[in-house]
């Protein structure tokens, strides 16, 4: 790989990035306190925006901290408490949630019932990531099991949801991961039949709700592996759905809709269903629909406000110009950045849906599966063949660093405040 030269860095860097996450925590009205430990598995933030990082461009032996072996298949992107780095895969048909320390040292593994194997090749029985308040994780697996655990890996309840609730009807794998809000720990079944939202009590299991969210669509547009999030409404948490082409807003002690938006697919196109995440930028609910695998992008901004239908009165703006199919978006402090399955990057203006950069990452026959990451003023972007690419943001993004691993990467970088963590196909590895 050719790579241009790294950006020398400078004595400023520190007071730049806290500005940075200043205005970050301010533009998504959140507390500028909030740890730079990933208990969601796109970080704090919910959308893989890491503003208080600092990396040094550059991923080699040099700026590597440690390399451990992992003993089996998995996707799920790690998560990060003050003592753990937890993340999931099966072994010898296992079900397996393990924890190792922040240095790489190995630390406790969870068995978890019999692993239910992926179909697609870069899929697995573990996609879902870790949810996690810090002191409890919670893990859910395409064989149905869902488990909460406590901080040394200690069961403390178990479901099995496909027992519970009948088979899953997903043409590909689960990947919908589980969210922690104040109220409890939720999960999401979007597919073909009876869809629902639930929230969990998180140190007993018991159901605290269970919301029905059924809509007509073309077919597989009901077929949903995106993740809920958490966003702010007039003051109050609530929980952002987007699956079955509809995008909607949920209470999070009733699980009751608060408000519902369709209209992204006037034209009644199939075989569309919902993989990536959105994210919520200021007032924007920034959504990523179509097939840009297959040149078909759409992207959506969606108000992030109001009660009942508010298809005809909240859709801000949309564009074919960019979107994502697989993986989900990120946030710069200032846009929100799409990166296409085949290697289109651009800057795009929340409010406004403008496109204010756009570049291409060197081309491959191999396609982008991870989510792209942003850490300090860099963006970490991972193909599904192993390349890794660093560039530095700003009004023209640079490429300036990277690295073939020489293995497969799905899951998305993360950065835990001191390291950057990436999940390949047999190892985790860590960077500064």
């Amino acid at each position: 790989m050719h790579l241009a030269p790294p950006k020398v860095y400078h004595p400023m860097a520190s007071w730049a990035a806290s500005l940075r996450c200043l205005l970050a925590c301010l533009w998504l009205g959140l507390p500028a306190a909030l740890s730079a430990q990933s208990h969601h598995w796109r970080g704090p933030h919910q959308n893989g925006f890491f503003p208080d990082g600092s990396l040094s461009g550059q991923l080699d032996a040099s700026s590597m901290n440690w390399k451990v072996a992992l003993p089996g298949k998995g996707t799920s992107t790690p998560v990060v408490t003050k003592d753990w780095i937890v993340l999931t895969y099966a072994h010898e048909g296992q079900n397996t949630v393990a924890a190792y320390r922040r240095n790489g040292e190995p630390g406790w593994i969870a068995l978890c019932g019999a692993e239910a194997p992926g179909k697609h090749r870069n899929g697995s029985g573990s996609n879902a990531s870790i949810a996690t308040d810090g002191d409890h994780f919670f893990a859910y697996f395409k064989s149905g099991h869902w488990v909460g655990l406590d901080h040394q890996g200690h069961t403390l309840w178990k479901h099995h949801l496909v027992e519970q609730y009948g088979p899953v009807s997903l043409y590909w794998d689960h990947g919908t991961s589980p969210l922690i809000t104040s109220h409890g720990v939720v999960m999401a079944r979007m597919h073909e039949g009876e869809s629902w939202l639930a929230s969990y009590d998180k140190e007993t299991g018991a159901l605290q709700w269970k919301q029905s969210r059924n809509f007509s669509t073309p077919t597989e547009g009901d077929h949903g592996y995106s993740s809920p999030i958490i966003a702010q409404l007039e003051g109050r948490e609530v929980i952002l759905v987007w699956g079955a082409q509809h995008l909607t807003c949920h209470d999070i002690k009733t699980g009751k809709t608060v408000w519902s938006c369709g209209d992204f697919n006037p034209k009644k196109i199939a075989f569309w269903p919902a993989v990536a995440s959105p994210i919520q930028a200021g007032k924007t609910v920034v959504v990523p629909f179509g097939r840009a695998d297959k040149k078909q992008p759409r992207l959506h901004g969606i108000l992030l406000e109001g009660m009942g239908d508010v298809t005809k009165t909240h859709r801000r703006w949309h564009t074919s110009q960019h979107s994502s199919f697989v993986p989900s978006l990120t946030f710069d402090g200032a846009l929100a950045i799409c990166l296409s399955d085949r290697g289109t990057l651009a800057g795009i203006q929340p409010d406004t849906g403008q496109t204010v950069w756009a570049m291409d990452l060197p081309k491959h026959r191999s396609s982008y599966y991870a989510s792209p990451s942003v850490v300090g003023d860099k963006l970490i972007a991972a193909r599904e063949d192993g390349a890794v690419f660093v560039l530095q943001l700003g009004k023209k993004p640079q490429l300036i660093g990277g690295k073939e691993l020489g293995e497969r990467v799905i899951a998305s970088p993360v950065f835990d405040g001191t390291q950057l963590l990436i999940r390949s196909e047999k190892h985790l590895i860590s960077y500064r």
